[in-house]
């Protein structure tokens, strides 16, 4: 099975889960464009770097070949600066440190830290469109608004299931940063 990105449920609410999630390591990819154009066009170079696109890093240097990375759920966009930007990553396995962690080949692909964080997630069944996702995201601003909660960041997409999963059973999640 799929390793899933660990969290731990804070509290319910009408709506959506209040969650809290430990500080993980990303590769993530810029993409401009569609939201699903955007989400294939990154896919490419992070399925790539999870293959063996990658050196092990100078300061760990046993192995000074490609690694494979097991894939892991979920992959994620979130819009970027401005409209038709994005920002598209995947999770990386919970083994993997900073500094075991594989350098990119292709500079299109960065690795960082994303610190602890609090935040909003509602789940849903269903198709992988804009339209899908930014009407779980209105109603999740809404209900986190409601109760009393403050976003403080970007909304993000999961998917969390390959595509040739049918659409009725894909698992998705909108998911947003809450202010402490």
């Amino acid at each position: 099975m799929t390793e899933q990105q660990p969290y731990r449920v804070v509290a319910r609410h009408p709506g959506f889960e209040l969650r809290r999630y430990p500080a993980h390591l990303v590769a993530e990819v810029r993409a401009e464009g569609a939201f699903e154009q955007a989400a294939r066009d990154a896919f490419r170079p992070l399925g790539a770097y999870l293959r063996g696109a990658n050196r092990a890093r100078r300061s760990t240097a046993r192995e000074t070949g490609p690694q494979t990375i097991a894939m892991t759920a979920p992959f994620v966009q979130e819009e970027g600066d401005r409209p038709g930007h994005w920002l598209v990553w995947l999770v990386m396995p919970a083994g993997l440190t900073a500094d075991t962690l594989p350098e990119p080949a292709d500079p299109r692909v960065r690795t960082r830290v994303v610190p602890e964080q609090l935040a909003a997630a509602t789940r849903f069944a269903g198709r992988w469109t804009a339209r899908a996702f930014d009407r779980r995201a209105t109603a999740l601003g809404r209900a986190v608004t409601a109760a009393g909660l403050r976003p403080t960041g970007a909304v993000r997409y999961a998917r969390f299931d390959p595509p040739w999963m049918p659409w009725f059973l894909r698992h998705n999640e909108v998911v947003l940063p809450i202010a402490e």
